[in-house]
């Protein structure tokens, strides 16, 4: 693996890294109406990767199977949402807001069940950057460098929200400074990793390329409906979050055209 696409599955994890240091630059607790400002940045620009870097490369790359074109994209989507579905019932995790515990009921601390469910929302964006990169680096002709790099950036741009999310809470609940942004960084992670697994096994995949980048976007779409739009819906200040909802969306689809 170059040094070029070791720093681009990095940049992800660089994301986290400063949005889990705003606990050294913010006072107080985050504010209801920040969160869903954030939310919904997240949310948008998930949205937005999914479909311009992911579905229509997925599908971009099926045209040699005529009107069966949609198989691929269709089969990993659905598969995508599966997995996430499976993760989300056995993998142990809370979300901000709430003291219900998802998955399996165990003897955990609130705030490692909290950078638990940021853990399951960062895999299948590890995995989204992995398999992109995976593309470029096999000579997939429907994946440059570029391409690859906005999803990358965008991913990162998505994760600066979610770190503030993970390390502010957790600050306000008492813990010290350095020890919320570590735990916020923590949860980013298993995105390289992901993405350096997914990578590794770039010969086994390649033949399944379409069918795994539309997997990627169906896991991702899960974690946005599931949880970061009702997140950002729910309560006052809903359209704060369908504004940022927009701005998100937009940013990463400019990325993509620019950049793909």
């Amino acid at each position: 693996m170059d040094s070029t696409v070791l720093a681009g599955i990095m940049i992800p994890f660089l994301g986290t890294l400063l949005g889990s240091a705003c606990v050294y630059f913010m006072k107080g607790e985050m504010k209801e109406s920040t969160q869903k400002m954030l939310a919904g940045f997240a949310s948008g620009v998930m949205v937005a990767a999914s479909v311009w870097s992911l579905l229509i490369p997925s599908l971009d790359q099926s045209q040699h199977m005529g009107t069966f074109a949609f198989v691929p994209a269709s089969v990993g989507f659905l598969f995508g949402i599966l997995f996430l579905l499976a993760l989300d019932h056995l993998i142990p995790h809370i979300h901000a807001g709430t003291d219900e515990i998802e998955g399996p009921h165990v003897s955990l601390k609130k705030t490692t069940l909290m950078v638990l469910a940021v853990t399951l929302h960062n895999i299948p964006e590890g995995m989204a950057v992995g398999i992109v990169y995976a593309g470029y680096i096999n000579g997939n002709h429907t994946i440059s460098f570029a391409a690859a790099l906005a999803l990358a950036i965008g991913i990162a741009i998505q994760n600066f929200p979610e770190g503030a999310i993970v390390s502010m809470p957790l600050c306000a609940q008492g813990h010290n400074r350095h020890k919320a942004f570590m735990q916020g960084t923590l949860s980013g992670l298993v995105e390289p990793v992901a993405s350096f697994i997914t990578i590794r096994a770039s010969a086994l995949i390649m033949p399944f390329l379409p069918y795994l980048l539309s997997f990627a976007a169906g896991a991702m779409l899960y974690v946005v409906v599931e949880e970061l739009i009702p997140e950002m819906s729910q309560g006052s200040h809903s359209n704060k979050g369908t504004v940022f909802f927009a701005i998100g969306f937009v940013i990463m689809m400019i990325l993509d055209t620019v950049l793909g």
